[in-house]
């Protein structure tokens, strides 16, 4: 799958979005943890989201994204560009080319600090990596917020992401609810996280774990194969998976692009109806394979919802709105299958259909 080109596309309309499902978790808490520990230690308070007042000025805000080469990050930047439309602020959205950019993702936050945004968000492309171009940040008095992608940073003003270990139980749950449906005593699976050392597919893996260790019948995990999200390599991927441990195998979960990635070479093996897919995370892509029977389910991060939540966090902190502010927000997650396509919200989760993603947007200029 190829980098969607930076060019110009229709405006992303002005909407106007429900408040959104959170926890919001305060201080004091695990220090240089997770999203998840943070769970685990800090105060917990359940409740919404809701989306700020217009911003007094035009408030200059830079995303910096691993890519845009898959429909998750093309969702965030619906979410990010419709915010800024509505809220009234620039945005800039600077991807790198991959989670094998981390170099690139640095040059950017460099950039980003040197052209003095007044805040940046930033999803992370190592767990740790990041954190000295985070502390440089805020040593320049820029605030720094996290999306979606986890850090061990403490110099974040506020993470805005979800469970990610959740990503994983959730989907495992969903998966021996269906085995014992189908009569099947235990399962052998496979999982195509994504890449090695993102905060998300360390997530996926733990979760997946844990809930096959709680799991009514035996969970065996056969095989794990880590890359970048790249279609091809996904491709090349499930291959490898399906010639080694094909026949024994009863589901294989994927990130967003995993899982889709898998579905051809499924089809090739002959082994589509006995080795179902599941999918950490939801994209539009990946809701279309739902309704085609070729994905069976997806737990759902709702990435635009993440997206809204944080430039609204920013936008809010700017403004000056709000004293006591969380060390994490995290969206609830969602799951969705055949049962319940046709009820579910997925404006929470993927941009309106045709979509191009937009990489910028200033008021000044529109």
């Amino acid at each position: 799958m190829g980098i969607l080109p930076a060019i110009a596309a229709p405006a992303a309309p002005v909407a106007k979005f429900a408040p959104v499902p959170v926890v919001s978790i305060f201080r004091p808490l695990q220090a240089n943890g997770s999203a998840d520990d943070a769970l685990a230690s800090g105060r917990v308070v359940p409740g919404s989201y809701t989306m700020a007042p217009k911003a007094s000025k035009h408030w200059r805000i830079a995303f910096l994204f691993p890519h845009l080469k898959d429909p998750y990050w093309v969702g965030c930047s619906y979410g990010v560009i419709s915010e800024a439309r509505r809220l009234g602020v620039a945005v800039d959205i600077l991807p790198a080319t991959g989670y094998d950019d981390l170099k690139g993702q640095l040059r950017q936050m460099d950039a980003a600090i040197a052209a003095k945004y007044d805040a940046i968000v930033i999803s992370p492309i190592g767990m740790t990596a990041n954190n000295h171009s985070i502390a440089k940040a805020r040593a320049a008095g820029i605030p720094v917020f996290e999306l979606a992608n986890d850090s061990r940073s403490d110099d974040l003003t506020i993470k805005v992401t979800t469970s990610l270990r959740n990503m994983g139980v959730e989907a495992t749950r969903w998966m021996v609810r269906d085995a014992q449906q189908r009569g099947l005593k235990s399962v052998n699976i496979a999982l195509l996280p994504g890449p090695m050392g993102a905060g998300w597919v360390k997530g996926e893996v733990d979760g997946t774990r844990i809930a096959a260790q709680e799991a009514a019948i035996p969970v065996n995990i056969i095989d794990i194969r880590y890359g970048d999200s790249d279609r091809q390599i996904q491709s090349q991927l499930a291959a490898q998976l399906l010639a080694k441990h094909g026949p024994k195998l009863d589901y294989l979960l994927g990130c967003t692009g995993c899982a889709p990635a898998a579905v051809q070479p499924i089809k090739a093996a002959g082994l589509k109806g006995k080795l179902r897919v599941v999918a950490f995370d939801l994209t539009d892509e990946i809701a279309r394979l739902i309704r085609s029977g070729d994905i069976y389910a997806a737990a759902d991060t709702k990435g635009v919802s993440q997206a809204r939540v944080a430039i609204n966090a920013a936008v809010n902190l700017l403004e000056g709105r709000g004293k006591d502010l969380p060390h994490t927000i995290l969206v609830n997650l969602g799951l969705v299958d055949q049962q319940n396509y046709g009820s579910y919200p997925f404006d929470t989760s993927i941009a309106p259909e045709g979509y191009k993603a937009e990489l910028s947007y200033d008021p000044a200029k529109n």
